[in-house]
């Protein structure tokens, strides 16, 4: 397959309204098309159309009982997709829509199984990105999109990053540059019993616990607390994207480190083992460090700028002979629960 890019970061130009309609016409044809959002990029097919789910699916070699997040432009389109709004989800609606927040409801009946996995419920998210929305609103149907990416590795933040994975895989990519927060967004259940003021976050991302906090009674997150939660978390199904698989991998193994102490403690370990070490560091720790690959995560006191730029600097190790990476950990406070989940599911949990 040829996949067709369009460069759309003009907004409002010929070009631009050419390669809209295009990928809209793709869409509807049963084709998948790759799109900006907010967050990251997103591979997107017919929400409606079983077939070009499972097209989805294939693409991404994805596993099937993970759900799908499907967007839509407006709150009509949203509408159409859920058999019940709960007060809660109105709540997240009117405070943070459209944005880079995921909520999961009751499914409406033309939701198919292949987008929720088989699930009563369905992930329904309004992206902030005007190519996406433009997207969507001709195209005429909600976009069920994971990020557009091979599953398991770290998601795409550029054109450039989705074409290394799905050229050839898909049908058009509309390129509109760099995305702003660079990861995924937060996904919240809302399906609890009517009129309690509760919500449990799925997987956190730009809008916080804390932001949620403000505006709902009681938020709950949805992490294993022991070994034995975690082990039976691993046989149900999953609701959302990225509870149940390893996700955001590099190539080569990663390890979380706690301290400096640590880190520089286990370079020299795998150094005198013969391994080759690929290094992300603070900005403000990057020049403590003599080695061949190393990469600058950011400040560790900007934890936006970390996290625009996580998956490209995961990525940046990739074609580089390196045997294992080694990563510190992030504050775990507002926007950093966020990179330390994806951090730690990069790293496959391993830590020290």
């Amino acid at each position: 397959m040829k996949t067709e890019i369009y460069n759309v970061k003009k907004i409002g130009t010929e070009e631009y309204t050419r390669a809209i309609d295009r990928g809209a016409e793709l869409l509807r044809a049963g084709e998948l098309v790759a799109f900006p959002t907010e967050t990251v990029y997103g591979l997107g097919g017919n929400g409606l159309d079983a077939d070009a789910c499972r097209k989805i699916y294939e693409a991404k070699g994805r596993p099937s009982d993970n759900p799908l997040i499907l967007h839509v432009a407006d709150f009509e389109g949203l509408k159409k997709i859920v058999s019940r709004v709960t007060e809660t989800a109105e709540k997240i609606f009117a405070a943070f829509m459209p944005g880079p927040i995921t909520v999961i409801l009751p499914r409406a009946k033309c939701v198919p199984d292949a987008v929720t996995g088989g699930l009563d419920t369905v992930a329904v998210r309004m992206p902030d990105n005007q190519v996406a929305r433009d997207l969507i609103l001709a195209a005429g149907i909600p976009v069920a999109a994971p990020s557009a990416n091979i599953s398991g590795r770290p998601s795409p933040t550029n054109g450039e990053t989705v074409s290394r994975d799905l050229a050839g895989r898909i049908g058009a990519i509309l390129d509109g540059g760099a995305t702003d927060w660079g990861i995924e967004s937060t996904i919240v259940d809302c399906t609890e019993a009517e009129g309690r003021d509760t919500v449990t976050i799925l997987r956190p991302g730009a809008i916080t616990g804390e932001m949620l906090q403000e505006i709902i009674g009681v938020v709950k997150t949805a992490a294993p607390k022991n070994t034995a939660e975690k082990e039976a978390s691993l046989k149900r199904a999953p609701m959302a994207p990225g509870m149940k698989y390893t996700h955001y991998a590099p190539k080569a193994p990663m390890t979380l480190v706690t301290d400096g102490e640590t880190m520089a403690r286990e370079l020299r370990r795998r150094k005198i083992a013969g391994e080759q070490v690929g290094l992300l560091l603070f900005a403000e720790d990057y020049p403590e460090y003599e080695v061949d690959y190393k990469c600058s995560l950011g400040s560790r006191s900007d934890i936006r700028e970390i996290a625009a730029g996580l998956y490209d600097n995961l990525r940046y190790f990739d074609e580089l002979p390196v045997d294992s990476l080694l990563c510190p950990v992030v504050p775990d406070e507002g926007l950093g629960a966020a990179v330390v989940n994806r951090l730690r599911k990069a790293a496959g949990g391993r830590l020290l």
